[in-house]
C-alpha cells in the first residue's frame, strides 16, 4: 500500500509531459509484454468489421457473398487474412471436430467453446454462431436465452437456426425481437435427420421445392436477414433467390444464391484423414490437398525424431553462457550427480560442434 502515492505520482508526472513521453512509459503498466515469445493482442478496427449493413451493400450490388464455417483459432485467422464476409461457427464441429455421425450430439457449452475460439482469431468477418439441437425448440424463452448465451458468451455477432416448422419460424421471431440478427436455414437441415430420413437433399419434387421457397419466404418474414439453402436443386436456389428480398447462401444449392458457404476442412481437402473422408460432401470443390502435406509433415517428423536428426542445434536455441556452464558442472559434482554432469557436457559439445 505505501507505494500506491508513489506510482501515482509518477503517473501524474508522464501525463504532464509529452505525450510519446507518456505513451513510452504508461505502455510498461501492460499486464503484456511488448516483446513477448507469442505477442500481444492486436487492436480491433471497428471500420474494418463486416456488419448487416456491409451485407445488405454487398446484397443490393449484386456482389457475392463469401462465407466460411471454421471451429477454432487458427482456421478463425485464416479466415480473417483472406478477407472472408462471414465466419459460421457451425454445429457441423459435432462431426468434423468431435468425431460423430451427426450434428445431434454437440451441446451448447462445447459450441460456446469454440465461437469463443473463433471470436479470438477473427476480426473482420460477421461472426454467426450455430443454435445446436436441442436448445431452441421448446419455448421462445429459450431460443432467446441460449442466443443471448452465443452472443454475451460466445462473442458473436448473430446466431444461426435450422428448419422452417412453425416453432422454429416463431423462435427466429423472437430472437430478432430481442435484437439479435438472425440467418435461417432450409433444405437440408441436418438437426432433421429424424425426420428427413438421413442426409438426404431437398426440393427434388413439386411439393418439396415449393416447401423450400415457402420457408425461405417464411423466415424473412420473421426478420432473418439472410437464409441458408443447402443441398437443393440450383432451379429451387434460384427461385428462393429471386423470391427473396434478402441474401441466400448456398452450400450445395448451386451458382444461383447471393452467396457460398463451405467448411473449413472441406474446402482445404482435409479428406485424407479417415473421419473426414466420411463426412466430406459430394458437392465440396477441395481448394487445396491440406490433407496430404499433414500426413507428408508427420511422417517426416516421426522419422527424424526416429533417426535422430531432430531436433539439432538449429532447433535448440537456447544458449547458456560457458561461465555458466562451467558452474553449472561444478554444482552438479558437489550434488554427487556426476553421470549428469558428464551428459550435460557431452550435449554441450555436440551442441556447439553440430
Amino acid at each position: 500500500m505505501v507505494y500506491f502515492p508513489s506510482i501515482s505520482r509518477i503517473i501524474s508526472s508522464s501525463l504532464r509531459k509529452t505525450p510519446n513521453t507518456h505513451y513510452s512509459k504508461l505502455r510498461f503498466l501492460s499486464n503484456v509484454p511488448e516483446n513477448t515469445v507469442y505477442g500481444g493482442p492486436k487492436p480491433q478496427n471497428p471500420n474494418q468489421r463486416v456488419t448487416l449493413t456491409t451485407l445488405r451493400q454487398k446484397y443490393k450490388k449484386g456482389e457475392p457473398i463469401t462465407m466460411v464455417t471454421g471451429y477454432d483459432y487458427p482456421s478463425a485467422v485464416h479466415i480473417d487474412m483472406a478477407g472472408i464476409d462471414i465466419c459460421l461457427v457451425g454445429d457441423s464441429a459435432s462431426m468434423v471436430v468431435h468425431g460423430h455421425d451427426t450434428t445431434l450430439p454437440i451441446t451448447i457449452d462445447e459450441m460456446l467453446v469454440h465461437c469463443r475460439a473463433v471470436a479470438r482469431g477473427a476480426k473482420r468477418p460477421l461472426l454467426v454462431g450455430d443454435l445446436p439441437f436441442g436448445t431452441y425448440e421448446s419455448s421462445t424463452k429459450q431460443a432467446v436465452d441460449t442466443a443471448v448465451r452465443v452472443l454475451k458468451e460466445g462473442g458473436m455477432d448473430a446466431i444461426k437456426l435450422e428448419g422452417g416448422a412453425p416453432s422454429r419460424i416463431t423462435a427466429a421471431k423472437a430472437i430478432v425481437e430481442a435484437g439479435i440478427a438472425v440467418i435461417g436455414h432450409v433444405g437440408l437441415t441436418p438437426q432433421a435427420i429424424s425426420v428427413l430420413g438421413g442426409f438426404r437433399p431437398q426440393g427434388r419434387n413439386i411439393d418439396s421445392a415449393v416447401k423450400v421457397v415457402e420457408t425461405a419466404m417464411a423466415l424473412q418474414e420473421a426478420g432473418c436477414f439472410s437464409v441458408v439453402l443447402e443441398c437443393v436443386p440450383a432451379p429451387v436456389a434460384a427461385a428462393a433467390t429471386s423470391a427473396l428480398q434478402i441474401p441466400t447462401i448456398g452450400i450445395g444449392a448451386g451458382p444461383f444464391c447471393s452467396g457460398q458457404v463451405l467448411v473449413y476442412h472441406d474446402l482445404l481437402g482435409m479428406m485424407q484423414h479417415p473421419h473426414h473422408a466420411k463426412v466430406t460432401p459430394k458437392f465440396c470443390k477441395q481448394f487445396g490437398n491440406v490433407g496430404d502435406v499433414i500426413n507428408k509433415a508427420l511422417l517426416e517428423y516421426k522419422e527424424e525424431v526416429t533417426n535422430g536428426s531432430f531436433p539439432g542445434a538449429a532447433h535448440s536455441p537456447y544458449k547458456i553462457g560457458a561461465a555458466d556452464m562451467d558452474g553449472f558442472l561444478n554444482e552438479l559434482q558437489k550434488l554427487g550427480f556426476s553421470d549428469a554432469a558428464l551428459a550435460a557436457a557431452a550435449a554441450a559439445e555436440k551442441i556447439q560442434t553440430s
